[in-house]
């Protein structure tokens, strides 16, 4: 799409905010990624710990390649952890595992925004593909065509918005499990706590981020979308 003044105003500042966010979490990582844990447990040992205390002990725990690339894969029942990550005894790395642990539960318990966040995401993959196209392209084609095609890709688009805005407590309440667990089980005393926690805070900004920017290109195409109408 152009660049426009919908765009420059509404779009461009929270791209800003994206970049800022990641930039912060990069950062934020590094930092506590320097300060080992008193207990000297790994990422790998606190996510273990989390999953036994509540009752997961069959979930499998990988390492992976990358920086930053852990995940909880719901498919498999595995959680993968990067090799900055896994056997590292950092306080960043333990809460970023015990992060992870944290999904692995919200699976295990069935809470309610993982359900819809994991049934919609078929469609949201296929959406992300196509509704720009079809927003573009429709923007080409005069007519009803035109008009129904832009349509189309809006609400496509305004699923995937939906998609980000259900990740929003997924991730905020694992954090929230994660913390509580590295302290009832005495994983991390209370400053480590507090690097965790940024670690932790610094990366759910990154969501936000994402959503913010979903959301003006949304109300931007939504906007182009009217104007359209009105010529």
């Amino acid at each position: 799409m152009y660049i426009d003044i919908t765009y420059i105003v509404l779009v461009i500042p929270a791209v800003i905010f994206s970049l800022v966010a990641s930039a912060r979490v990069s950062s934020t990582f590094k930092k506590y990624s320097k300060i080992a844990s008193k207990r000297n447990l790994t990422g790998y040992d606190a996510a273990r710990y989390v999953l036994d205390y509540n009752g997961l002990s069959n979930i499998p725990i990988e390492r992976i390649s990358g920086n930053l690339t852990d995940h909880y894969d719901p498919a498999a029942n595995v959680i993968r952890l990067s090799s900055s990550v896994y056997g590292s005894n950092s306080t960043a790395a333990i809460g970023v595992a015990a992060h992870e642990a944290g999904h692995a539960i919200q699976h295990a318990n069935g809470y309610l925004p993982i359900k819809v966040r994991s049934a919609i995401i078929p469609v949201t993959n296929f959406a992300s593909r196509l509704s720009v196209p079809l927003i573009i392209i429709g923007f080409l084609i005069s007519g009803t065509i035109g008009t129904h095609l832009v349509n189309i890709g809006i609400i496509g688009f305004a699923l995937c918005a939906f998609f980000q805005l259900v990740t929003l407590p997924t991730e905020f309440n694992a954090s929230s499990r994660a913390l509580k667990s590295l302290e009832s089980f005495n994983i991390l005393d209370t400053d480590e706590l507090k690097g965790a926690k940024k670690v932790l805070s610094a990366a759910a900004m990154t969501y936000v981020a994402a959503l913010a920017v979903s959301l003006t290109q949304l109300l931007r195409f939504i906007i182009l979308a009217n104007g359209r109408r009105s010529d």
